[in-house]
């Protein structure tokens, strides 16, 4: 969901908008009550909050998570994914082949 800022809170950041990824709990013609995604961790996470709905400024719906990839393994039975970068080539720079 992307929330307009109030003016302090736009004054303070330098910003307009901030975004909200959470699960709408409530509707009514106050706002919305919604639920932040606790997979996205910080100490927000899974807290319920209330928006007006003069802040609502757009809402949409997010697909589910894509499955959890297991690490690679060699031929030999050995992670695959040693001394590569987070990119997925050699610290040196150059890519592995794969």
């Amino acid at each position: 969901m992307r929330r307009r800022l109030t003016t302090d809170e736009a004054a303070a950041s330098g910003h307009v908008w901030t975004d909200v990824v959470g699960v709408v709990v409530a509707v009514d013609d106050d706002g919305l009550r919604l639920r932040r995604d606790p997979a996205r961790g910080g100490p927000t996470a899974g807290v319920e909050e209330d928006v007006p709905g003069p802040q609502v400024e757009s809402v949409r719906r997010l697909p589910p998570r894509p499955a959890a990839r297991r690490p690679r393994r060699g031929r030999d039975g050995a992670d695959d994914t040693a001394g590569t970068d987070d990119a997925g080539g050699t610290e040196g720079g150059a890519r592995t082949p794969g």
